[in-house]
């Protein structure tokens, strides 16, 4: 299992996840441990892009429960359908919003954040969660950052 991280300095946003996504394949590569694998997928996407908050909510008890983040407090439980991550819940799909005033029913867990992405979290064809990341900028996320991040999610097992 590597442990260190090599923080690649570029304005190119498809070389940073080309450097970074096999970087979190092997520091996860042989960890059994759910928890621990998207807790350091966190802090290494926090670390390389310094997001405001990056984290993961996972289905329980059919609401999506807050899991591993890094980030300021967030919201605990989300309901289907509700904000931008029980959207992306809801319709199974990836949702970028590039100004989360403007998506109808958006949880405000911090009004700092202006921008989002929800990648859907798929196991056995259902959806066990999602990951989450907002931006403090206003459209931050694009389509690379779906191609990226849904490649990313993919590295994920249980």
């Amino acid at each position: 299992m590597a442990e260190d991280l090599t923080i690649l300095q570029t304005a190119d946003k498809a070389a940073q996840y080309q450097s970074l996504i096999p970087q979190i394949e092997a520091l996860i590569q042989g960890e059994t441990d759910l928890v621990a694998n998207l807790a350091n997928i966190c802090a290494a996407l926090k670390e390389q892009f310094k997001w405001f908050w990056v984290g993961f909510y996972l289905v329980k008890d059919n609401q999506l429960v807050l899991g591993p983040f890094q980030g300021p407090v967030a919201c605990t439980r989300i309901g289907l359908g509700k904000g931008v991550c029980g959207a992306a819940w809801q319709q199974e799909k990836t949702l970028l919003v590039p100004d989360v005033e403007a998506f109808p029913g958006h949880i405000a867990c911090s009004s700092l954040s202006k921008s989002e992405i929800v990648v859907p979290l798929f196991h056995n064809g259902q959806i066990v969660g999602v990951l989450d990341v907002d931006s403090e900028e206003l459209s931050q996320f694009d389509e690379a950052d779906a191609q990226y991040l849904e490649q990313l999610v993919k590295l994920i097992e249980w």
